[in-house]
């Protein structure tokens, strides 16, 4: 659900971010080595879609040190060098997938949510509780057999909700899984989703707030 994009050509970077977004992912962008390395030690990544040739530190050596470290991010090489030994050598640096430019656009985000899919836990396709039915393949949910018009992000918050299996999240877990790092802790984004989330659901309420711990399903 969250996604590093590594990539030093600004608009290159941009663009994929932008589309990742609209696919329901929090995504952060970064255009050099070091910076990537400086923000996979502070956030959680599920994946990180990284070109291979970064200025400062190499995508390569980003790579190497994400594996030496045995963190969970899964590493998408996404680089104009996409003959079968730059592949075979990616994948050999520890690389999870590689996809070479150009690239169309769906299958990058199906090889993002396949890899997110491999680094979480293992959650069922189809979640259900109390009525309410999400698909997180065809990106569809229900409640009661009526369908639910959400939007990307409220759908990523049921989804978390849906995967906690009757247990607390705290604001602070979903906006760490759901938003990106340009998000405010203040501004009260998680209330507001919310409260949009609670309105789509509809009567009887179904999300519950626990006081000072968080919300559950």
């Amino acid at each position: 659900m969250r996604v590093l994009v590594a990539e030093d050509e600004e608009i290159l970077a941009e663009l994929v971010a932008t589309g990742l977004r609209r696919a329901g992912f929090a995504v952060d962008t970064v255009y050099s080595g070091d910076a990537a390395v400086a923000y996979l030690g502070l956030h959680d990544y599920d994946v990180v879609v990284l070109d291979r040739d970064l200025p400062r530190v190499h995508g390569d050596d980003v790579a190497r040190g994400l594996v030496a470290s045995g963190s969970r991010t899964r590493i998408l090489m996404l680089t104009a060098a996409g003959s079968m030994e730059d592949r075979v050598s990616g994948l050999d640096l520890g690389a999870d997938d590689y996809l070479g430019k150009p690239f169309e656009f769906p299958e990058l985000v199906s090889r993002v949510r396949a890899l997110r899919r491999r680094s979480a836990r293992p959650v069922p396709p189809q979640l259900q509780r109390h009525g309410v039915r999400l698909d997180s393949v065809r990106r569809t949910a229900s409640r009661d057999g009526r369908e639910l018009e959400l939007s990307p992000k409220e759908f990523t918050v049921l989804q978390l909700l849906l995967e906690a299996d009757g247990g607390t999240v705290s604001a602070e877990e979903l906006l760490e899984r759901a938003w990106d790092a340009n998000a405010d802790p203040f501004t009260g984004a998680v209330r507001v989703c919310m409260s949009k989330l609670r309105g789509k659901l509809g009567e009887p309420a179904l999300i519950r707030t626990v006081q000072g711990v968080g919300y559950a399903l």
